[in-house]
């Protein structure tokens, strides 16, 4: 069962987690993750929606669960976001549309080491989360690869972000599918 905490109950490894408050917008970016993670409960994903934001703040990839919707094990809302931003970027011209420089990725939870890897692999700069997964947070919690000194990339995290509004969708979610 997916245990989604508060802040101060989470492993002492958040530290790591920048201590200076996430960007002015970053409510607005949790406003457009929180609508898609709405839209993967719409078709019986677990409610986790994501956005991909460029260096004007502008969206320009989103993405919400569908890995139930789509029978896709990496259907996770972070790399279908992260998937919709490089294209994006690719149609604009970019030469390496796969490299996210510049942005700003929101996720309504906290990252899986699967999404994590993701991020750290296109060069996410910044990662803005709500809710804390103790079970399987790859960006603090259980583990850090967003910040893994043995990596080439590492990546500013702001966790926390509207955590509780994050986190009850998920628990209605849950208690809605438990009966």
């Amino acid at each position: 069962m997916p245990q989604f905490v508060a802040q101060d109950e989470v492993p002492a490894t958040v530290e790591s987690v920048s201590p200076v408050p996430p960007p002015p917008q970053a409510d607005a970016w949790m406003d457009a993750a929180l609508a898609e993670a709405r839209a993967a409960g719409d078709h019986g994903d677990v409610p986790i929606g994501a956005v991909v934001t460029d260096a004007s703040g502008q969206v320009i990839g989103r993405g919400h669960n569908v890995r139930e919707h789509h029978g896709d094990p990496t259907g996770h809302a972070e790399i279908v976001a992260l998937r919709a931003a490089a294209a994006e970027l690719t149609s604009r011209g970019m030469a390496d549309g796969w490299r996210l420089p510049d942005c700003t990725l929101t996720v309504t939870l906290e990252p899986c080491a699967m999404c994590a890897g993701a991020i750290v692999l296109a060069r996410v700069p910044r990662v803005i989360f709500g809710a804390w997964d103790a079970k399987a947070g790859a960006a603090g919690s259980v583990f850090d690869v967003l910040r893994e000194p043995r990596l080439n990339h590492w990546v500013e995290v702001y966790g926390g972000v509207r955590e509780d509004e994050c986190a009850d969708l998920l628990r209605a979610f849950f208690a809605q599918h438990r009966g």
